[in-house]
């Protein structure tokens, strides 16, 4: 099991892993892309003890092992209690970005539904069916603002409802008001019926 973004829940306490319940028969991966920074590529698997010997050898012979300096860095970053501080730290600084983002969604897009804010570093706001989720995106390029579109993370060929994905990991306060300000006229219904690009046998 992987504990993806679990350092950062906002609403309650992190759900607890299920390899505490049978450490004997479940393993869990972990990193700290998100925590720390991705450049590092460090992570750990906490694997049943008979399971160990099988995994370093696999490890060995995909990568043939990490960083040891990084490793002993990451060690007394943990030991010292200082991971844990820095945990805290972040979490109240992205809590902070995330109440952001939302007011400044609630106040100029009220209609948009949100979902996705219990954890991580996004948010997804649900657009009529009549919005146009890629114009939208490429109109808010034009002014600086790079969205993502709820296609992208959809299986190949599957449809769904259009929506658009606000991330606010790397943004300032400021940043997020402003950016949301500029594409407001954008996120309204009258407005979302944004022109669709054209294509190639594509009526217009």
């Amino acid at each position: 099991m992987r504990m993806y973004d679990s350092e950062f829940r906002y609403d309650r306490q992190p759900v607890g892993a299920l390899q505490g319940l049978a450490p004997d028969r479940v393993a869990m991966i972990g990193s700290v892309s998100k925590s720390l920074g991705p450049s590092l590529r460090l992570g750990w698997i906490l694997a049943p003890s008979r399971l160990a010997p099988a995994i370093a050898e696999e490890k060995h012979h995909s990568d043939r092992g990490s960083p040891g300096l990084d490793q002993l860095a990451l060690t007394r970053l943990i030991e010292s209690g200082r991971y844990d501080a820095h945990l805290r730290r972040m979490r109240r600084a992205y809590a902070a970005k995330r109440a952001t983002l939302t007011e400044a969604l609630q106040h100029q897009a009220p209609h948009l539904r949100l979902t996705g804010l219990d954890a991580g570093f996004h948010a997804v706001a649900e657009l009529p069916d009549e919005m146009d989720e890629a114009a939208i995106i490429t109109a808010a390029t034009q002014r600086s603002i790079h969205l993502h579109g709820m296609h992208r993370y959809r299986v190949h060929g599957a449809s769904g409802p259009p929506a658009i994905v606000f991330g606010f990991g790397d943004l300032n306060e400021h940043a997020i008001r402003s950016g949301i300000a500029s594409i407001a006229d954008l996120l309204q219904p009258a407005a979302g019926r944004v022109p669709h690009p054209h294509v190639p046998g594509r009526p217009v």
